[in-house]
């Protein structure tokens, strides 16, 4: 049984990843083990790593669920500088999502519940 999990992504320079991360996620890191290496626990047991390293090309996107899709694509442009990007639904799909990359090439994105009823919040 899975009791846990991460999901790592790796930054060229270190403390600017940090920083981006930082801003992305909204808040400090959670963990901080050692040098180069942070975490963030996003969900209970649910854990985003960032370590310092050579991203992994073709990896992911890890995607986070938010409220706000459009919200989200607003904060990312205005701070982290990232460019417009299309948010997509597929009929019989009950979610819209969105794919982008951190300066490194990391894929990430957010996904949104289209379903009223599913877009409660799940943890506090």
């Amino acid at each position: 049984m899975v009791a846990e999990m991460t999901y790592q992504v790796r930054v060229a320079d270190f403390e600017q990843g940090r920083r981006w991360y930082e801003v992305f996620l909204n808040r400090a890191p959670d963990f901080v083990p050692h040098a180069d290496f942070v975490e963030w626990e996003i969900i209970p047991g649910g854990w985003l790593q960032v370590a310092k390293g050579t991203p992994a090309e073709g990896s992911g996107p890890l995607r986070l669920e938010v409220t706000s899709i459009e919200k989200e694509r607003q904060r990312m442009k205005e701070e982290l500088h990232i460019d417009f990007f299309d948010i997509y639904s597929r009929e019989g799909v009950p979610v819209k999502w969105v794919t982008f990359t951190d300066p490194w090439g990391n894929r990430l994105g957010f996904f949104g519940n289209m379903n009223e009823e599913m877009q409660q919040p799940k943890y506090n």
